[in-house]
């Protein structure tokens, strides 16, 4: 496990190429990606919260609208984020993501990819006619886990929560799916890298200390395809009312 733990200790930014998954059913059937650039082409101003080293704005540039904001709570990734994003003319701002320090209706399109956020404050940050994409991560993610981690952390039903906060702040919810599908792992060093650089899923997670329960997942979780586990993802997309 130990070259797993050295590379979760000098992760930075929010992408996995390292980590080796293979789908073993369709993903979701939506394209986040695909929506942000549609909802993209008809604003004017944009906000990113939770973007990591800003690898998917950074990608996404040249469609997205020139007044560009990103967030990042993250103090190792905000600078990462920062770097990547200002010479493409993207501010970078370093706050948590539930309290948004900007101004009422200063953004068309909020995007949120994986990062938790305060319906009631996009809300309030998003303009009259604008619109809130955001994936999310279901509550039976990894849902093997729970079997051999109790202690693993209950978001509760975020997607309902959501879906119920906004309505009540005046968005109208468009869009509202789920989709949940099996991925497969390479090996269990790479789930226990996931684990260390996702220190909310099971709290105080130690590898010595929990080594036993890994190993009892590793043998009752692994196949010829690898370590099966199931992810879970959620899409919303709101709107507030012109």
């Amino acid at each position: 496990m130990r070259p797993y733990i050295e590379r979760a200790e000098a992760f930075e930014g929010w992408s996995f190429p390292q980590i080796r998954t293979r789908l073993l059913e369709p993903g979701p059937p939506w394209d986040y990606e695909a929506i942000v650039r549609e909802c993209a082409r008809k604003a004017k101003s944009a906000v990113d919260l939770g973007t990591g080293g800003g690898e998917f704005v950074a990608h996404l540039r040249d469609a997205l609208p020139s007044r560009m904001v990103a967030t990042e709570e993250w103090h190792v990734n905000a600078p990462v984020a920062r770097a990547r994003l200002m010479p493409l003319g993207v501010d970078v701002v370093w706050c948590r993501s539930l309290q948004l320090p900007f101004a009422e209706e200063s953004f068309d399109l909020v995007m949120n990819r994986h990062e938790e956020l305060s319906p009631s404050d996009v809300a309030r940050v998003l303009a009259s006619g604008g619109c809130v994409v955001t994936q999310q991560v279901g509550n039976d993610n990894w849902q093997e886990l729970r079997r051999f981690f109790p202690r693993m952390t209950d978001f509760g039903d975020i997607r309902a929560e959501y879906t119920a906060e906004f309505e009540e702040a005046g968005l109208t919810v468009r869009r509202n799916e789920r989709h949940d599908y099996r991925v497969a792992y390479e090996g269990l060093g790479d789930f226990v890298f996931m684990l260390l650089v996702t220190p909310w899923t099971i709290p105080d997670f130690n590898v010595d200390r929990d080594l036993d329960a890994l190993l009892e997942l590793e043998d009752e979780c692994s196949t010829a395809d690898g370590l099966v586990l199931t992810w879970s993802r959620f899409l919303l997309v709101a709107e507030k009312p012109a």
